[in-house]
């Protein structure tokens, strides 16, 4: 069974930055897009960044110069390096896992909050 769980969320002030992981169980990553998406209250979901098997990135416009996507293949965990947060990067942050139509994985969710 594939699991995906998701940590370093947290109360932050703007300005300030966080870490997310999300560690997976159950398979081995390298063989799948992994992303982040977030969903904040009374908004959908939306894709933050994703990075492909082969290392290539994708982030969202409003994240672009801050967030960061990355994985370890070998430690079998992702990561969101997220500096310079805003009041609107609050959300769920989710971690996804992506293969195909069959093999489409999401954690939890990790909760970010940014204020002062």
């Amino acid at each position: 069974q594939v699991q995906l769980v998701e940590s370093g969320g947290g109360l932050v002030q703007p300005g300030g930055s966080l870490r997310l992981s999300c560690a997976a169980s159950g398979t081995m990553i390298s063989i799948y897009t992994m992303g982040w998406y977030r969903q904040a209250p009374g908004k959908q979901r939306e894709m933050v960044a994703t990075i492909s098997s082969a290392g290539g990135t994708n982030s969202a416009g409003p994240v672009k110069g801050r967030f960061a996507i990355s994985r370890d293949n070998a430690k079998n965990t992702v990561y969101l390096q997220m500096n310079n947060l805003k009041p609107e990067d609050t959300a769920v942050y989710y971690c996804n896992a992506y293969y195909s139509f069959g093999m489409n994985y999401w954690g939890k969710g990790t909760l970010v909050t940014v204020s002062s």
